[in-house]
């Protein structure tokens, strides 16, 4: 039977390639994204519509949402390739992490835990504002993608929801596996924790034993000598002690003196 902790390695590791493939979708489809908009970002961009041509007038918002979305997923892949690298020469090599290595996962699970809840936040509220723009002239936000609605950008709007929609579904999924590797990093941690209280516990009565082994095996000082050998008046007495039926006569002739 496999030990828990090479079963948390087995599913830190298919958390990490599922991580690793997520990454993907959220890189990827923004980086389209920027290049289809020569650059812009979307995401809480605002406007108004011109009633004359029908265009729309772009107030765009700061690229650094899109630019910050993409970070994290670069930053994703590199961290899930790293562990996968990592984790599989531990399970090559019938080896685990140490303490300190399990530390340094739960931190860095926790880290990307926030950076993806941010980027998953940007995407949706952020798409969620553009679309609200989209809707004043079309009846859903994905009828804008067959429309030149920026001419004057240079921008071309195809395939903008999908994109969206992709990576959006990609960075709240990241987000619940990294979650789930928080999770599992903690687990092991405190495992590891336990067995390191188990081990000094150990080694607490171990030495206890040994020392009331010693203290057993230390002879007594007095250990061969009688009761009331420190007293004379006892060791006179003996010997003049008569027994004469039911009663005990003891022979005080010569009685020592006690007080001299």
């Amino acid at each position: 039977m496999a030990e828990p902790t090479n079963i948390i390695l087995y599913i830190q590791l298919s958390g990490y390639c599922i991580a690793a493939i997520l990454s993907l979708c959220i890189t990827i489809p923004m980086s389209m994204h920027q290049e289809n908009f020569q650059g812009h970002c979307l995401l809480f961009t605002t406007g108004e519509w011109r009633e004359k041509d029908g265009q729309f007038v772009v107030n765009w918002a700061s690229q650094a949402y899109c630019n910050f979305t993409i970070f994290v997923g670069v930053v994703m892949f590199v961290i899930s390739a790293t562990q996968i690298y990592r984790l599989s020469l531990f399970l090559y090599k019938g080896k685990d992490s140490s303490f300190f290595s399990a530390f340094v996962d739960v931190i860095s699970s926790v880290f990307m835990c926030s950076m993806t809840l941010t980027a998953a936040l940007f995407i949706t509220l952020g798409f969620d504002v553009w679309c609200g723009e989209m809707t004043r002239r079309f009846e859903s936000c994905a009828d804008a993608t067959e429309n030149d609605i920026c001419r004057a950008d240079g921008i071309e709007p195809k395939g903008f929801y999908m994109q969206m929609f992709t990576a959006q579904f990609g960075v709240w999924l990241s987000w619940a596996t990294w979650c789930g590797l928080t999770v599992f990093a903690l687990l092991k941690l405190c495992r590891y924790h336990q067995q390191e209280n188990i081990r000094v516990s150990m080694a607490k009565e171990r030495k206890r034993l040994i020392n009331e082994d010693l203290v057993q095996e230390v002879p007594h000082p007095h250990a061969s000598a009688r009761p009331g050998r420190d007293n004379p008046a006892q060791d006179d007495i003996r010997g003049k002690v008569v027994v004469q039926g039911n009663q005990i006569v003891v022979d005080v002739t010569n009685r020592p003196d006690l007080l001299n």
